[in-house]
């Protein structure tokens, strides 16, 4: 394990508190890091104090037009010099001091080219949203491969760069992320490993807290982009069944809330559920939709002005 050097790539657009934290977490690592690559878009809103005291850091500044998903990232990672890129959101906090040894470790299985960590339900998370926390990433690690698909469908193809790792040779051999995407960067890579023979590891002690309280139409926007991020990319999401993981979160949750004697908020997950639903059925379907209705629609409007 001691032959791989880390590259932290952490691309960031108004630093906040969470950012800070993320650094200092950072400066704790138990696993050396090579070095750290910020790609900071619009550079009056950066403040070098958030990096104070932290060696071989390089911050790149973009402007909000050049900023992309894949691309930035796909940027930061031809500028990177480490055999393992390390990728990190900016308000994804690291809960401990292992996080980058415990990403590291899953390339010790040879099979492996990204693992992805653990997200942890932020203090101010609300029910409903932790519980949708500990259903995606759960407290057991797992190495998911092209024999999952019959099984997990979808989620077989699974991977969040709030938290991941890829091995660079791996990475690089299988073309690095999209250049331009809405987001999900991240699924279509670890899609496009796993139907040529790699696999993807969850590591369920590389924990980061990192949780969302979306409403209604937030919801209904992630999954609508999410949904374009999948019809713009059928080599790999064609044929893959989706939908049935969805309907078991909402069952295992209603029950879960019911089990906590909180029934009553059943009621704000079926709505909420519905917004996702929606927006992931329109964004399916997003090329019959005027450009007014997709803008309505998106959470990333700047994607839609760049592809005009």
């Amino acid at each position: 394990m001691d032959s791989y050097t880390v590259t932290v790539i952490i691309p960031v657009y108004k630093p906040d508190e969470k950012f800070r934290k993320l650094m200092n977490g950072l400066k704790r690592q138990t696993y050396p890091i090579k070095e750290i690559l910020i790609m900071n878009t619009e550079k009056e809103y950066w403040k070098y104090a958030w990096i104070q005291g932290i060696e071989n850091v390089r911050v790149e500044h973009l402007k909000k037009e050049e900023f992309d998903h894949g691309g930035t990232r796909a940027r930061a990672a031809a500028m990177s010099t480490g055999n393992i890129l390390v990728f990190f959101t900016q308000d994804a906090v690291p809960a401990d001091e292992h996080v980058v040894e415990e990403l590291v470790k899953a390339f010790q299985d040879p099979r492996v080219g990204a693992a992805y960590g653990r997200q942890l339900a932020d203090k101010d998370c609300r029910i409903i949203e932790k519980y949708t926390r500990s259903f995606n990433y759960p407290a057991e690690s797992s190495i998911k491969s092209k024999e999952d698909l019959p099984e997990l469908g979808i989620k077989t193809f699974f991977c969040s760069n709030v938290c991941a790792a890829y091995k660079r040779s791996t990475f690089e051999e299988l073309g690095g992320f999209i250049t331009h995407t809405i987001f999900n960067e991240d699924m279509i890579f670890a899609g496009r490993l796993i139907l040529n023979g790699g696999s993807v590891a969850y590591r369920a002690d590389a924990k980061v807290i990192h949780s969302h309280n979306y409403g209604c139409m937030q919801q209904f926007r992630r999954n609508f982009d999410l949904a374009v991020s999948q019809a713009d990319h059928p080599e790999i999401f064609a044929g893959i069944r989706s939908e049935s993981e969805g309907i078991r979160l909402v069952k295992q949750t209603a029950g879960y809330l019911c089990k906590i004697h909180k029934p009553w908020l059943i009621a704000e997950l079926v709505v909420k559920s519905g917004f996702k639903f929606l927006g992931y059925r329109m964004g399916k379907s997003y090329r019959r939709l005027p450009k007014s209705v997709i803008k309505f629609c998106t959470m990333n409007a700047s994607y839609w002005t760049s592809t005009q």
